[in-house]
């Protein structure tokens, strides 16, 4: 038995304490992943951010909120695991300056400042041990497998699962999932539990060999 973390759901960044920067991202892929590897005899930990999908009741569920919380969450579990999947979608960016009270307007332009959030994936493959899996997702509009590769090689991934926009809180996906070499390893559409089972299989067959 294998211990598989998944990330999933997006997450938020705040600008007041009303308001947030973040995504569509539903969790239903990780949902489905996690249920994947729960069914294949797995323990299962899921670090998501705000969602409101329900995750299988096996599954261990660590909640967050912001990009930061979710790498530090990864932090913890990480070093135990035997395959990261990272599913979720982390806000890339964050606002330097958060107001301590709503934002109310004034009848000028409101300019905010954004700094980068941390990189979760690329920094957990700083302590890598040698036999873990690192399989992490790339959401891109355009040029989708040179943008996966360059993200791959950044991130130090073993494999990348590549899908389009069109994902986002649809019932169905097309994914591809590239290895270091560029090559396509599995292809797969269908409905997100299906191309989920197809996904993991993918990676189990990374772990095993």
């Amino acid at each position: 038995m294998a211990h598989i973390l998944i990330t999933s759901g997006p997450t938020r960044e705040y600008l007041d304490p009303v308001r947030y920067l973040s995504n569509a991202s539903s969790g239903r892929m990780g949902a489905a992943l996690a249920e994947a590897a729960l069914d294949a005899g797995h323990r299962v930990t899921v670090v998501s951010g705000p969602v409101e999908v329900a995750y299988p009741a096996a599954a261990e569920v660590i909640s967050i909120v912001s990009t930061q919380e979710m790498l530090s969450a990864c932090q913890r579990v990480f070093p135990d695991c035997d395959c990261l999947i990272a599913a979720a979608a982390p806000c890339d960016y964050r606002p330097k300056n958060v107001a301590g009270q709503k934002i109310h307007k004034t009848g000028e332009p409101l300019r905010l400042e954004f700094v980068e959030t941390p990189d979760i994936v690329a920094t957990l493959a700083t302590g890598k041990k040698a036999s873990q899996i690192i399989v992490a997702f790339a959401l891109e509009t355009e040029e989708q497998h040179r943008r996966a590769m360059q993200k791959l090689e950044r991130k130090r991934c073993d494999l990348i699962v590549v899908n389009g926009p069109e994902a986002i809180r649809a019932d169905r996906t097309h994914v591809e999932i590239l290895d270091k070499n560029g090559q396509v390893v599995g292809e797969f559409t269908g409905g997100k539990n299906e191309v989920a089972k197809n996904i993991f299989q993918a990676i189990w067959h990374r772990i095993k060999t």
